[in-house]
Formats: structure tokens, C-alpha cells, sequence
């Protein structure tokens, strides 16, 4: 049997949908039961990892583990979590992020925060660490579907976002293929700017959609409507730096599961039903 985190995120519910496909017993754990809509033969508890005594009932029979973590919300309990994980299972696939490192804090160092804490428990482990996820630009879809207009701050931050679905395959590889202690960087095929992206959805959809360069302050409002407003202005810098150099392109995803990454185009295609 294989746990499934944040089961009904984009990867979570990616992962669950694969590892289902693949006719591995899969447990999804999810915090409201009553509301995941799930393919019939998948197990569902109710769990929450920022409550680690929540946890017993969705580890019973676990030998593996596909960890999607909730970043910053519940990193005060990780160190029970991932001990409780690591006395049960076998196996931890962690999704992670490109640039994971402890000391820098906000995101990248929560992330790298939570890889020492699986490295130090003795479990196998494997960590995908993704570059920016496509579905991120869902959060476009209502001004998109209202006004026909896109607001984003970096307009020239050129990025190789990548499908939720290949970010998944890499891990679910990992879990059926039992590749463990390995690091895998994954990104999408192809680097496009905010602009860029918003013209894709524009072709697929048909209708005109506009870009707006989003003040910065208002930028980081919205940010800090979910994380904590030290973190926003570490995480603010951390994007600054990374707008001066392109993100790689790399052929990780073809190299792990012998097919290519989508393209964003195929991304949109997904999800046309989102920005209508």
C-alpha cells in the first residue's frame, strides 16, 4: 500500500490517479473526506499532517510513501511527521523543489528543511524537486475568464514551468521502480515568460487575453495572503534573483519515464475548462 499526501492538490491527485492506473494500492489522505472526488477503488482517510496524531490510521499497511507537504503551514510538527513516517514505511518520495536549501528560508529553505529531516531518519527516500508548476498559472483563470486580462509582477522571468503530470510519473517511477537516494531535478521543455504563457492561453481559448505588469506591492500583497510577510519579502528577493538568469531546461523527465515532458500548450489544453 502507498500514502498519498495533499492527495487532492494538482501532483497529490496526479500521483494517486498514476499509482491507481498502475494497479498499486493506493491510500489518499485528505483532511475533508466528504468532499474528494477520487477514482472508485482508491482508499480515503482523513488525515492532516500538521496534526501528527492524525495520522496512525492512514500509515496501517503503508510500506511507501508519496509526501506532499503543506510548505511553511505545518513545518513546526515536521520533525514528529517525518519520525512517524519513517517508523512505518520503507520508502519516502518527497516532493521538493529546484533550489531546496535550508538556509535561505521562505520556501526553498522550508523544503530543504523537511529533505535533512527525511536524510536524518534512515528511511529510503527519493526527492523530486520541481521547478515552477504550470498549474500555479490557474490562479489566472478568473481574471482571465472575467476580464480577459493577465496580472503578473515579473514579466521577464523566463520559466520552464512543467505539468503536474510529469512531476508525478517521476515519483510514481521512483515509488513502483524503488529508486531511492536519488535526486531528481525536473522542469518542463521549454522557457516562456509570463507574456508568453499568457498568448498560449489566449491561441487554445481563442479569445483575446491581455497582459499587466502587477505592481509590486500589490504583488506582495497577494502573496502574503498565504505566507507570512517575512517569508513574502525573502521569497520577493529570491524571484528578483532569479528574473536576471533563465531557468534551465532539463531532460529529466524523458530520462526517468522514457517519455517527454508536455509542453505548456498541452498543459492549457488540460485545463481550457478552468480558464473558460
Amino acid at each position: 500500500m502507498i500514502l498519498v499526501t495533499g492527495a487532492t492538490g494538482k501532483v497529490g491527485r496526479a500521483a494517486v490517479n498514476q499509482l491507481h492506473e498502475a494497479g498499486v494500492g493506493v491510500r489518499a489522505l485528505v483532511r475533508r473526506p466528504e468532499a474528494v472526488d477520487l477514482p472508485p477503488g482508491v482508499e480515503v482517510v482523513r488525515g492532516d499532517l500538521s496534526d501528527p496524531g492524525s495520522l496512525d490510521a492512514a500509515l496501517a499497511g503503508v510500506q511507501a510513501v508519496f509526501l506532499v507537504w503543506p510548505t511553511l503551514e505545518a513545518d513546526s510538527v515536521a520533525p514528529k511527521v517525518i519520525g512517524r513516517l519513517a517508523a512505518q514505511v520503507r520508502h519516502i518520495v518527497y516532493l521538493s523543489a529546484r533550489g531546496a536549501d535550508e538556509r535561505v528560508g521562505a520556501v526553498l529553505g522550508s523544503h530543504g528543511y523537511l529533505e535533512r529531516l527525511i536524510r536524518e531518519s534512515g528511511v529510503d527516500w527519493t526527492f523530486v524537486r520541481a521547478g515552477g508548476f504550470a498549474g500555479n498559472d490557474l490562479g489566472w483563470a478568473e481574471s482571465i475568464r472575467t476580464e480577459g486580462v493577465v496580472r503578473e509582477h515579473y514579466d521577464q522571468w523566463a520559466r520552464s514551468v512543467i505539468h503536474e503530470r510529469d512531476i508525478a510519473a517521476v515519483g510514481v517511477g521512483a515509488l513502483l521502480e524503488g529508486r531511492t537516494g536519488t535526486v531528481y531535478d525536473v522542469t518542463g521543455p521549454e522557457l516562456l515568460t509570463a507574456p508568453q504563457r499568457a498568448r498560449v492561453i489566449a491561441d487554445a481559448l481563442g479569445v483575446p487575453v491581455r497582459f499587466e505588469k502587477m505592481p509590486r506591492e500589490q504583488m506582495r500583497a497577494s502573496m502574503t495572503a498565504w505566507m507570512p510577510a517575512e517569508e513574502v519579502d525573502k521569497a520577493l528577493l529570491e524571484m528578483d534573483e532569479l528574473t536576471a538568469r533563465p531557468e534551465p531546461v532539463l531532460a529529466t523527465v524523458a530520462e526517468v519515464t522514457g517519455a517527454p515532458a508536455h509542453t505548456y500548450r498541452e498543459w492549457v489544453n488540460d485545463h481550457l475548462a478552468d480558464f473558460r
